[in-house]
């Protein structure tokens, strides 16, 4: 056989709140029902979902979660970003709902994802279909290895304070001798990590941080989208109260 298709079907609370999130992001609705069970269906393009309602379920205890495998992840990244920026003002990047950046993984052999956490508390899981290119000429120096491993820890298992242990021990140990562009790229994870635990006043003290690293024109090209997350989590920054 062939050309089979696997449709996942996702827990949530609310079929009318998973609905309206994923209208956000460019889903539109193909099947809706609410009684006698609750249940709605959701297509983009190729990209099939559905999910049933359980009136007591709690999104934070979810475990649900799937596998989207597409050719591009920055196109679809880029798009999700567009529709949460023309609701909101900004990117969903703490609590649930939320969104995770584009980054390669270490433990997903060099392929490139981010996830959607979507008010069910499901993790949608956008990969790469193939691996991107690795760099022979340069070896990742100490701290990308250790945002390598942060990265694993806070976007692959959601264990941000974990990942945020381990960029503050890199920093701590490479900060004089890390070049410019690993860095901003470190401070910028970092200031996300701290945007989802709600440690604003450490998201507030990374984000100065970064901004401060003196970057050549060629560096500030390699950190684009590092610098671009510093103005989406800066809308997500909360200022401390005055005195």
């Amino acid at each position: 056989m062939a050309n089979e298709i696997t449709v996942p079907l996702l827990p949530c609370r609310s079929i009318d709140e998973i609905a309206e999130f994923y209208a956000m992001l460019g889903f539109t609705q193909t099947y809706y029902q609410k009684q006698p069970n609750p249940c709605v269906a959701l297509k983009r393009e190729d990209l099939n979902l559905q999910f049933f309602g359980m009136p007591d379920f709690k999104a934070e205890d979810s475990y649900g979660s799937c596998l989207v495998i597409v050719q591009d992840t920055e196109e679809l990244y880029r798009a999700f970003a567009a529709g949460m920026r023309a609701t909101h003002g900004k990117l969903l990047v703490s609590g649930i709902p939320r969104m995770t950046r584009p980054r390669k993984r270490k433990n997903a052999d060099n392929f490139a994802g981010f996830s959607v956490i979507d008010p069910g508390g499901n993790w949608i899981r956008i990969m790469a279909s193939k691996a991107e290119p690795e760099d022979r000429d340069a070896a990742p120096s100490r701290l990308a290895k250790m945002l390598q491993n942060a990265v694993v820890m806070g976007d692959s298992h959601g264990l941000d304070e974990r990942a945020a242990k381990i960029l503050d021990d890199a920093l701590e140990r490479e900060r004089t001798t890390a070049s410019g562009v690993d860095l901003v790229e470190a401070l910028a994870y970092r200031a996300e990590l701290a945007v989802r635990t709600g440690d604003h006043a450490a998201a507030a003290g990374a984000l100065s941080q970064a901004r401060a690293i003196p970057l050549t024109d060629t560096e500030r090209e390699m950190v684009a989208e590092a610098l671009a997350n510093l103005d989406d989590l800066s809308a997500n920054v909360v200022p401390a109260p005055r005195a």
